[in-house]
């Protein structure tokens, strides 16, 4: 199973696989794993504006600019403090 998803980040793989196990264990529905699958198999192409949320959808924010090297420098909602992480932690809030 994890062959299907070997091009994704492995932050991104491991939820992946873990939405597909809960699914298969009856935990989650159907369109819910596919959306989840979905929406991690997508690039992260992120620009200033943008509202995300991390892999867990724990924590929401605005992406404040994206860096040379391409870490994304984003707020998190209530907070002044400004985080910067990969593009892969993060998902396009929708």
């Amino acid at each position: 199973m994890s062959a299907l998803f070997a091009e994704l980040a492995t932050g991104r793989r491991r939820e992946v696989m873990s939405a597909v196990g809960h699914y298969i264990a009856g935990v989650l529905d159907r369109e819910a794993m596919v959306e989840i699958v979905e929406t991690l198999s997508r690039s992260a192409d992120f620009k200033p504006g943008d509202r995300v949320k991390t892999l867990r959808g724990s924590t929401h924010g605005n992406v404040l600019h994206v860096l040379e090297n391409g870490r994304v420098v984003w707020q998190p909602d209530g907070s002044t403090a400004e985080l910067t992480g990969l593009p892969e932690s993060l998902t396009p809030e929708e």
